[in-house]
């Protein structure tokens, strides 16, 4: 019977832990964390962490215990790639990940389906995997400034929530910026000029 009741007892508390979404305006009242150790106190609280500029080039693995994480910077540092288990942050609402060296957006990123603001510009991404099309409440895509000039399907998916997409300084030519419009009718998408490039 005890074991039961502690059972229950942690079923409870995982529930009772997990932060309810908050909207913009609430977001941007919340405390910025800006170091893993310093959030780590009191890690329920922590819905905005700052880690950028901070030379990284691989992510604390206790980040991804931050379950109520909901905006997540880490923009200027020297990250190779986003590890598996950013999926684990299923909260995070908005993910800066721009100004690094990542190649990939990874296929655990379609774990995060609350995500409303992508942000990965300024880096070497020529691929995004199709499990992008997961991320429904997606509203805002930033690849400005990368090597990307072909879309997985699957991003058709977001046509009726993405409003926005900024791919100026990516070399894309005439035919590929007119695949990618097509799969996302209803969306904004910034290209720069077309290329005369394959």
């Amino acid at each position: 019977m005890q074991r039961i009741f502690g059972i229950i007892g942690i079923v409870f508390f995982y529930f009772s832990a997990n932060a309810q979404l908050l909207s913009a305006t609430q977001l941007a009242q919340e405390k910025i964390y800006t170091s893993v150790s310093e959030a780590l106190k009191d890690p329920l609280k922590v819905y905005r962490l700052d880690l950028s500029k901070q030379k990284l080039h691989t992510l604390p693995k206790e980040l991804f215990s931050l379950y109520n994480l909901q905006e997540l910077n880490l923009s200027k540092n020297k990250l190779l790639q986003i590890p598996p288990e950013i999926a684990n942050l299923t909260n995070l609402q908005v993910l800066n990940v721009s100004k690094n060296n990542l190649t990939e957006i990874p296929a655990a990123i379609g774990g995060l389906t609350n995500i409303v603001q992508l942000i990965a510009n300024q880096n070497e991404i020529y691929k995004l995997a199709p499990e992008i099309g997961n991320l429904i409440n997606m509203e805002m895509l930033d690849l400005w400034s990368n090597d990307i000039d072909v879309f997985p399907v699957e991003i058709s998916n977001l046509k009726n929530s993405l409003k926005k997409i900024d791919l100026r300084v990516v070399l894309i030519n005439e035919d590929k910026q007119r695949a990618i419009a097509d799969l996302l009718p209803n969306t904004n998408i910034y290209f720069s000029k077309s290329c005369n490039c394959h």
